[in-house]
């Protein structure tokens, strides 16, 4: 009997995924351990194995359709073997098809890219007949309803006597499909020449009639794009900027980069500055809270989430405890969360369970921005870029090397003066690093 494969649940709260790739085709053969299928949940993309050996008999559903789990996605078995209820699905399938919009047109719909004036009226026929034709099927008069132009109407137009093959020159010829003018309709004594093609074509369009591009959002993007709408209907967050002076954190991190490379990573201001607001939540501890209906929840652990720009979005793992690790743990786990989700490894543990998240955009020349609160976490700080600027030092003015920090919070939690104070202490320690000792 033929074995069904259907989408798996991969996580505790996954209630649907969606088939980003099918690695087998209909028809071939497949091993049972071996990858089958790529599915992507609302927060990771997942590589699915096999669930018997034989061959991939039929897919019942196809790439980047979203379906709930258990649903069946395909029968593997043995070639010729038949499948049990296949008809049934199939139909289940289509209805679903028709209940989201998402149905199969079939040859329906061409791959070739139809150029039709804007406005146009003319049926589908019609258009696929002048297009067979070599026609443009804006000279063709309609006889429709209201102008409408139907497939008899181009058929005339084609059998017309002004359609009988123009005369031109083979340079003419070239010139107007390289340049799109219709020679048909170029009214010449003699033959079509060179300079009467580049005649019409200047007379065409300013500008050309490029086509919109529509792309589907994938899984990823569908969720983030939910979870920010989600924030901003939900959170009113409020946005604080303040600047700080990276003299000492610049020069910090000079002296201990070294041993970081010692050690096998390099320590980056990200790390020094996760361990600064672990240190700060200390004295604030509302930044590392949840609104929950009724009720506040502060957090135990800090865990702070980092911002990671992949193909096709963004993803927040997050390094766990960062308040009880040192400085050189919290910068291996980083690193190893950053390569994890840049080569689509990381598990659902490291994108559950954030408390709080930074993100840098500094490396672009970011002075100053506003990042959207991550659900159902309190802040998220903002980093901007290094810049040299003039400052007052101890009454003098002098060069120093400035960045503004950007905090957002959720006002439900945190009111102005505790946002405030818990930015005004991340300076402080961005300024004097040696707090972190104490």
């Amino acid at each position: 009997m033929a074995t069904p494969v259907t989408m798996p649940k991969l996580g505790l709260t996954m209630n649907s995924g969606t088939i980003s790739r099918w690695n087998r085709q209909e028809g071939e053969p497949v091993g049972k351990g071996e990858l089958l299928m790529t599915v992507a949940t609302d927060k990771l993309t997942f590589e699915v194995e096999s669930p018997g050996e034989g061959t991939v008999l039929k897919i019942v559903i196809p790439e980047g359709r979203d379906v709930p789990v258990g649903e069946i996605l395909a029968y593997i078995g043995q070639p010729g073997e038949s499948i049990d209820a296949a008809a049934a699905t199939g139909a289940d399938s289509r209805t679903n098809d028709a209940v989201h919009g998402t149905e199969d047109r079939g040859p329906a719909v061409s791959a070739e890219k139809i150029s039709v004036p804007s406005g146009l009226r003319a049926t589908p026929l019609a258009r696929k007949t002048a297009r067979e034709s070599g026609i443009d099927i804006s000279h063709v008069p309609g006889s429709g309803p209201g102008g409408r132009i139907v497939r008899k109407d181009v058929d005339a137009f084609a059998a017309a006597p002004s359609r009988r093959k123009t005369k031109a020159s083979p340079t003419a010829e070239k010139m107007a499909s390289d340049l799109g003018v219709d020679i048909s309709g170029l009214e010449t004594q003699g033959r079509v020449m060179k300079a009467d093609v580049a005649a019409a074509a200047s007379q065409a369009a300013p500008f050309p009639k490029a086509e919109d591009v529509r792309i589907p959002l994938t899984q990823m993007r569908k969720i983030i794009a939910e979870r920010m709408s989600l924030s901003r209907a939900t959170i009113p967050s409020v946005t604080y900027n303040m600047e700080a002076d990276f003299t000492d954190l610049m020069e910090f991190r000079g002296k201990i980069k070294a041993e970081g490379m010692k050690k096998g990573v390099k320590i980056s201001y990200n790390h020094i500055l996760m361990k600064i607001c672990a240190a700060a939540v200390k004295e604030v501890p509302l930044a590392n809270a949840s609104f929950d209906g009724d009720a506040i929840v502060l957090h135990g652990n800090v865990n702070i989430g980092i911002a990671v720009s992949v193909d096709g979005g963004l993803l927040v793992p997050n390094v766990k405890a960062v308040q009880a690790k040192s400085l050189l743990e919290v910068a291996f786990e980083t690193e190893h969360l950053v390569e994890q989700a840049r080569s689509g490894k990381l598990g659902l543990e490291d994108m559950q369970g954030g408390t709080f998240t930074l993100t840098n955009l500094g490396m672009f020349g970011m002075q100053s921005f506003s990042p959207i609160v991550n659900p159902p976490e309190a802040c998220i700080l903002g980093v901007n870029t290094i810049v040299e600027k003039p400052a007052a030092v101890n009454r003098s003015v002098v060069i120093r090397p400035m960045s503004v920090l950007s905090l957002v919070a959720d006002h439900r939690i945190l009111d102005g003066a505790e946002a405030a104070r818990f930015l005004a202490r991340i300076r402080e320690m961005v300024e004097n690093p040696w707090l972190l000792l104490l």
